[in-house]
């Protein structure tokens, strides 16, 4: 039996007396600080591995204040750097959001097992319908003012993409879409625009998401990329008056579902070619040359790439530096993750503001994360000459006149 078995074996005996909660939240910190740790530093403790990146420096002692009175802790120390237990940070926003969704699920009597087992588990179960209000309101209150307010400046780029969780409407289970708009601005910086949800991802919808923006203020837009959504290439055109990029990893799919298996491999390859060229013009050229290849023996192939060839190489057009994260919607891969990550724990939400209560908390959180990093998403110099204010790019010739009279 190992000493952690034995050591919650001897905790269990103790029965239920009153220093037994304590000593089991104890016992479950110093086990969580413990994974924490030896994930940190690559090996267990006193563990000899190639892997290992740290070494332990001994502890500090911490009290720490539960509902089950204090908790004396041995916080390890490590010799490179520093570590502080993430349970011991104050809440998240996105986390007390969760809290919420998951509450009022429980409280109105439609959460599902899982939620009902992690109710339990949380000692949630005691929770009053208006708690649970007075914590969605508070919430919402900062979801909302972050996802109407104003936006300054232009924005060149934008990215759009839909993420579909479950939820509760009419006493039924929906498919509900999370739309998340994405941009960067002249000055090089990245934020959250907005988030909608809908049930139709018709023109209709669209058009309406992208007017919601510009009355906000969105302005100077030049390329959205997206994977290809019903009604949204003319929603575009129609409210932005921007160019439309197809996802060229959503494409790629698309295409290698006309080939057999054994020549995916080769099809992608064939395709890639057109994306290594240099400039758009080369970029068309091999593009076609790939569709006239492909006719005689997979002739959908080649419609689809007629089809398709404005729209998913129309990246080609804007400066070489910034194509890699142009071409497609992989910037938003990670914040997608997270979304689905978190929604997964609800599994239904009650309803349609709960989703914008917690998808809406992640966005806030990641737009801070964002807005406090050193670099910039995309470079100054190379952003500042798709602005049409003629001012944004002085501090790039500012730069480049001083740099030539040093």
């Amino acid at each position: 039996m190992t000493e952690d078995k034995i050591a919650l074996r001897t905790l269990l005996e103790k029965g239920s007396d009153a220093t037994f909660l304590r000593e089991m939240i104890g016992f479950a910190a110093e086990r969580l600080m413990e994974l924490e740790t030896e994930g940190l530093c690559g090996a267990g403790h006193g563990e000899r591995s190639p892997e290992r990146r740290n070494q332990r420096n001994g502890y500090r002692d911490r009290d720490w204040q539960t509902r089950a009175g204090t908790v004396e802790l041995r916080i390890p120390k490590l010799r490179k750097g520093s570590y502080f237990p993430a349970f011991l940070e104050p809440r998240r926003l996105a986390e007390k959001a969760l809290t919420a969704v998951i509450q009022e699920a429980y409280i109105q009597g439609i959460s599902t097992r899982s939620v009902d087992d992690l109710v339990k588990a949380m000692g949630m179960e005691g929770i009053s319908k208006s708690q649970v209000s007075r914590l969605c309101g508070e919430i919402d209150e900062r979801v909302q003012s972050f996802l109407s307010r104003p936006i300054e400046g232009e924005w060149p780029y934008i990215w759009l993409d839909a993420t579909y969780v479950k939820a509760r409407r009419d006493h039924h289970i929906v498919s509900v879409a999370v739309i998340v708009a994405v941009g960067v601005n002249s000055d090089g910086r990245r934020e959250v625009l907005g988030m909608t949800v809908g049930h139709s991802e018709a023109e209709p919808f669209w058009v309406e998401f992208l007017r919601s923006l510009a009355r906000r203020g969105l302005r100077g837009v030049k390329l959205v990329t997206s994977d290809a959504h019903e009604g949204l290439k003319a929603a575009i055109t129609k409210v932005l008056g921007a160019t439309w990029q197809r996802c060229r990893v959503h494409f790629m799919r698309n295409a290698l579902a006309y080939a057999g298996k054994t020549q995916r491999r080769i099809v992608s390859a064939w395709v890639g070619t057109a994306f290594a060229q240099d400039d758009a013009g080369a970029a068309r050229k091999q593009w076609r040359e790939v569709a006239d290849q492909a006719r005689p023996r997979v002739p959908k192939l080649a419609a689809l790439l007629d089809d398709a060839e404005t729209d998913v190489l129309a990246y080609m057009g804007f400066p070489a530096q910034h194509r890699a994260k142009l071409h497609s919607t992989n910037p938003l891969e990670r914040l997608n993750g997270e979304i689905k990550r978190r929604s997964e724990v609800v599994g239904i939400f009650p309803n349609e503001d709960a989703v914008i209560r917690l998808i809406g908390a992640l966005l806030l959180e990641q737009n801070d994360e964002w807005a406090v990093q050193r670099a910039r998403y995309m470079s100054l110099e190379t952003i500042a000459p798709l602005s049409d204010d003629t001012s944004i790019s002085l501090p790039a010739v500012a730069a480049w006149i001083g740099r030539a009279h040093v």
